[in-house]
C-alpha cells in the first residue's frame, strides 16, 4: 500500500508540474522553468508556514477566527522581532503568496511587487541568526529577466501562470507526504528538460530509493546521533531522507552540508525550510569541498551520507598544500588529477566521528583501477576503514545508466572483515530504468546488519583475501555469479548427435540409390 500511495501522490504532482510547463510551453526556457517553479513553491510554502504558525499560536491564546492573511501590514510589524527570532524570517500580510496572488491578474507591476517580497523577506532576516541561511534564497527567480518574457507585460502574464500553477498544487502538509514532494519536483523537472541539462544534470540529484538504501544503512544501530553531513550535499535530498528515517529531533545539532554550484545550494536551502528543518538546525555552505572544507572545527560527524559526482577532475597533485592536508596526507598519496572520487571518500573518513558510519555512492571503477587509487584502497584496507562494498543494479540514476556502488566506512569495526553484497538484481523494472522497492531495500539493510554469508548474494572477506586479490574491492571478486545459462547433458548431447548422424547417412544412402536408378 506504501509504494501505491507513493505513485499516486508522484503522478499528482508530476500533473501539476506538466499543466504549468504546459501553460508557459514557448515561454521560459526549460533549465530556467526548473529554478521558477520551485522558487515559487518555497514562496507559498515559508508564506503558509509562517500564517499557520501565527494562527495556531492565537487561537491556542484564545483568539478564536485569527487569521494572519486578513491583518493589516500595520498591525503585523508589531510581531516582526518576535517572529525573526523564532522562525528566522518575516512577511508582511500583503505579501504573502495568497494575497500576492489574488491580485495578481490586476497587478500591472506584478514583478515588481513580487522583486520587493522576495527582498524583504530576505531582508527581514538580516543581522539576525538565520541571516546567513536566507541569503540571495530568491537569486534564481529573477521577476526581471527576459528569460520571462521580452516585455514586462509578457513577464507579467507568465507569473501570473506560474503563481496560478504552483497555488494549484495540492502540497498538502509537505512533512506528511510519503514522498519527498519537493525533492521529486526537482528530479521530475530535471527529467522533463534533460536535453538542456547536459552532462551535469544528474549530479545534484540522488533517487529516492537510493537515498533511503543508504540513509539507513548509515544510522544502522542508532536511535540519535549529534549531527548528519553530506559533503556533496546537491539539493538536501540524503540530509532530509535522515531527518526522515531518525526524526529530526534525533539529531541533536541538526543537518550539515556542502555544495559547489550555487543554483543547487539554494535549492538545498530552501529544502530545508520546505521541510521544516529550523534556521539554526542547519548548515549549508556553499564551497568546493575537497580545496576549501567548511566544517573543519566542528566536533566529526556520527553520520555522513553521500553521492559525489562520479571522476569529477581537482587539482591534485597539482596543488603542493594538498599532500600534507591531513585528510590526505595520512594515504601518503592524492587521488588522480582526473579522479577525484577517491578524494570525497578520504574527506568524509576524515570528517567521521569514532563511533560514526559514512554511506557512500561510488563509481566503480575506483573499486579495481591501479596506481594511486590502489594505494588509497590499501591505506583503507590496511587499517580497517572499509566496512562493507555493496554492489547496486544499473539503471537506478537519472542521466546514467552506470551500475554504481556503495562503499561503507567506519572507524570503529568489531573485526577485519570487509562484508560484499551483490544487490545487482535487487530491483523493479520501471519503462525505461530500475527502482528499488521497500522490499529491496530491507533485504540488502537485513543483510548489511546480519553480515551472513548468503550464495551468490553476500560474503563477509577476511583482510587476508583481500590482500591476496592485489585490494580489488569488486563485488563480483568476492561473491560467486549464479550461473543462469542451461545444464547440458554431454553424454545424452554426443548420443543423440550420433542418432543424427546415422539418420543422415542413411538419407545420404537413400538418395543415392534414388539418383542410380533415375541415371539408369
Amino acid at each position: 500500500m506504501a509504494d501505491v500511495k507513493k505513485e499516486q501522490e508522484r503522478d499528482e504532482l508530476h500533473r501539476a508540474i506538466w499543466a504549468i510547463a504546459d501553460e508557459l510551453r514557448g515561454s521560459v526556457d526549460g533549465w530556467d522553468f526548473k529554478s521558477y517553479v520551485l522558487g515559487m513553491m518555497f514562496y507559498r510554502y515559508i508564506s503558509e508556514n509562517l500564517t499557520n504558525y501565527i494562527n495556531e499560536g492565537e487561537i491556542e491564546a484564545g483568539n478564536d477566527g485569527f487569521d494572519y492573511v486578513l491583518l493589516s501590514d500595520e498591525d503585523a510589524e508589531q510581531a516582526r522581532e518576535d517572529l525573526v527570532h523564532t522562525k528566522g524570517f518575516f512577511i508582511l500580510p500583503s505579501e504573502l503568496f495568497c494575497n500576492v496572488k489574488k491580485k495578481a491578474v490586476s497587478d500591472e507591476n506584478l514583478n515588481m511587487t513580487l522583486e520587493a517580497a522576495f527582498h524583504h523577506i530576505e531582508e527581514s532576516a538580516k543581522g539576525s541568526e538565520s541571516e546567513g541561511n536566507f541569503a540571495g534564497l530568491f537569486d534564481d527567480i529573477d521577476v526581471n529577466s527576459n528569460k520571462l518574457g521580452a516585455t514586462v507585460a509578457k513577464r507579467n502574464a507568465n507569473l501570473v501562470k506560474l503563481i496560478e500553477g504552483v497555488a494549484n498544487m495540492r502540497l498538502g502538509d509537505y512533512k506528511e507526504n510519503s514522498i519527498d514532494a519537493f525533492g521529486d519536483a526537482y528530479e521530475y523537472l530535471m527529467s522533463m528538460y534533460a536535453s538542456n541539462a547536459g552532462k551535469s544534470g544528474g549530479e545534484f540529484f540522488t533517487p529516492q530509493e537510493v537515498s533511503e538504501l543508504l540513509t539507513r544503512i548509515a544510522v544502522v544501530g542508532k536511535i540519535e546521533v549529534n549531527k548528519v553531513y553530506d559533503p556533496a550535499c546537491g539539493s538536501g535530498s540524503l540530509l532530509l531522507k535522515a531527518a526522515k528515517i531518525l526524526g529530526k529531533e534525533n539529531v541533536r545539532q541538526g543537518f550539515y552540508g556542502q555544495e559547489i554550484n550555487l543554483t543547487t545550494y539554494n535549492l538545498c536551502r530552501i529544502n530545508m525550510f520546505l521541510h521544516d528543518i529550523d534556521f539554526d538546525k542547519f548548515d549549508i555552505a556553499h564551497e568546493d569541498t575537497l580545496l576549501s572544507p567548511q566544517h573543519w572545527d566542528d566536533e566529526p560527524f556520527e553520520v555522513i551520507v553521500s553521492n559525489p559526482p562520479y571522476s569529477i577532475k581537482w587539482e591534485g597533485d597539482n596543488n603542493p598544500v594538498l599532500i600534507n592536508d591531513p585528510r590526505f596526507s595520512s594515504a601518503g598519496v592524492l587521488a588522480p588529477k582526473s579522479k577525484a572520487d577517491l578524494a570525497f571518500i578520504m574527506h568524509s573518513l576524515a570528517w567521521l566521528a569514532t563511533n560514526g558510519t559514512a554511506a557512500i555512492v561510488c563509481f566503480p571503477g575506483i573499486m579495481y583501477r591501479g596506481g594511486a587509487e590502489k594505494k588509497i584502497r590499501q591505506y583503507l584496507i590496511d587499517n580497517n576503514f572499509i566496512d562493507c562494498i555493496i554492489q547496486l543494479p544499473s539503471n537506478l540514476f537519472f542521466g546514467t545508466s552506470i551500475a554504481t556502488c556503495i562503499m561503507v566506512l567506519k572507524r570503529s569495526k568489531a573485526d577485519n572483515r570487509t562484508l560484499f553484497i551483490d544487490a545487482s538484481n535487487e530491483f523493479v523494472k520501471v519503462t525505461n530504468s530500475n527502482r528499488l522497492t521497500d522490499e529491496n531495500i530491507m533485504h540488502i539493510v537485513e543483510e548489511f546488519v546480519s553480515r551472513a554469508d548468503v550464495d551468490y548474494f553476500a560474503r563477509c572477506v577476511p583482510y587476508e583475501e583481500i590482500f591476496e586479490q592485489n585490494y580489488n574491492l569488486s563485488v563480483n571478486t568476492y561473491v560467486e555469479q549464479k550461473n543462469t545459462r542451461e545444464e547440458i547433458d554431454i553424454v545424452k548431447l554426443n548420443t543423440e548427435i550420433e542418432k543424427i548422424v546415422v539418420r543422415e547417412q542413411f538419407l545420404r544412402d537413400e538418395i543415392t540409390k534414388i539418383i542410380t536408378e533415375i541415371e539408369a
